[in-house]
């Protein structure tokens, strides 16, 4: 992997990877693939969107359909017929999900199968092992998820293992060319935050991610959290918020410094009727939207917004039509990779804290909570 560092507005980045399957722009917004698919997308139509790198999930992976299935086919690129670059999540966040059905000590988790009760295991060696037979571009540390609200002794031990978990996801990890991301922990704590970063640095990794902050935190904590990380973070690595977010958490974290998100939020709001518009969210399930001929957003160029009109869209939610899912989807992700498209451009030129601005008082931005912890300090 190399990563290069194009432009700088304040804090902001503009970036290039460089990774195995191609080039990703940053910042970058990465649609979830838990199961090798972007839930009603196919590859085709995410590269008709812009998209270069998906996600796949280790845990859900390796329990369906397993890493023979997906090794037989060369790795999950040649499994889900994906060309572009993937990314693997290392199965934490799924274990943490899961707090009724594991045991966790120190050298792993021990759960049972969500799909059939069976017993299975999952240590930081066991996830690189399977992440390797995916052969994902980006490889992540296996990491305990902390709980929130929590105390600061416990975060301080959930935090400790991870980063001891980190140092043997590194040896295990070896002389892999796929890359090696470490995740920071220490929940809303900025002396937890430091210590994981800085062991971070020292065990040494292609790329950082900061976890432990789509768990139930408000802006105030998160951006706290971004302050503290972001100060001790190398500016040679890419950094990557996990888990985060929505449009408005993508524009404000951008300006601490973030380049690279992930988020289920677009394909799941938009199996809801939740769609994102220039306009704000519009509930395409609202009854007012039955003799609606308007597209659902005139200033978008999507297929769907060129093409249909918002009574159909209402239409077919409410019959539970796939359609409907499939159309909203493809809308949302537009939405999605196109704003990060146009917060390239504003880095590039020069633009970016008249984007920031511009943003948060229009539609798209103006209702989301606590603005004023939205730029960076």
């Amino acid at each position: 992997m190399q990563f290069e560092r194009l432009k700088q507005c304040g804090r902001a980045r503009r970036g290039r990877l460089q990774l195995q399957h191609g080039t990703v722009e940053t910042p970058v917004f990465m649609p979830v693939g838990t199961y090798g698919t972007v839930k009603a997308m196919t590859p085709a139509e995410l590269l008709g969107l812009g998209a270069e790198i998906v996600l796949g999930n280790t845990y859900h992976l390796m329990l369906r359909p397993g890493t023979d299935v997906i090794d037989a086919h060369g790795g999950l690129h040649g499994f889900m017929a994906w060309p572009g670059s993937i990314l693997t999540d290392s199965g934490g966040f799924q274990v943490w999900s899961l707090a009724q059905m594991r045991k966790l000590n120190e050298d792993g988790v021990a759960f049972r199968s969500a799909l059939d009760g069976s017993r299975q295991y999952l240590s930081p060696e066991k996830s690189i092992q399977v992440q390797q037979a995916l052969n994902s571009d980006i490889v992540m540390c296996l990491d305990e998820c902390t709980d929130y609200p929590v105390s600061k002794a416990a975060a301080a031990t959930s935090m400790q293992r991870s980063m001891r978990w980190a140092a043997r996801c590194r040896a295990a990890h070896a002389d892999s060319r796929n890359a090696l991301f470490g995740i920071n922990q220490g929940s809303v704590f900025p002396d937890l935050r430091i210590e994981s970063m800085q062991a971070l640095v020292e065990i040494g990794f292609d790329g950082y991610a900061i976890g432990g902050v789509s768990v139930g935190e408000g802006w105030p904590d998160k951006a706290l959290v971004l302050e503290t990380v972001l100060a001790h973070a190398p500016e040679q690595a890419p950094r990557y918020l996990m888990g985060v977010g929505t449009p408005a958490d993508l524009v404000a974290a951008v300006g601490f410094g973030i380049d690279m998100f992930d988020c289920v939020l677009p394909t799941r709001n938009a199996r809801n009727g939740y769609l994102f518009t220039s306009e704000g969210v519009i509930k395409i399930k609202n009854a007012r939207h039955r003799h609606d001929l308007a597209p659902l957003d005139p200033a978008c160029a999507c297929h769907v917004c060129q093409t249909y009109t918002r009574a159909y869209l209402h239409h077919l939610h409410r019959c539970g039509e796939i359609l409907g899912a499939r159309l909203n989807t493809w809308h949302n992700l537009h939405y999605y990779l196109q704003l990060m498209r146009r917060l390239r451009t504003a880095l590039e030129t020069d633009a970016f804290a008249a984007f920031q601005r511009q943003f948060f008082s229009s539609p798209e931005g103006s209702d989301t909570p606590q603005a004023s912890y939205f730029f960076a300090r």
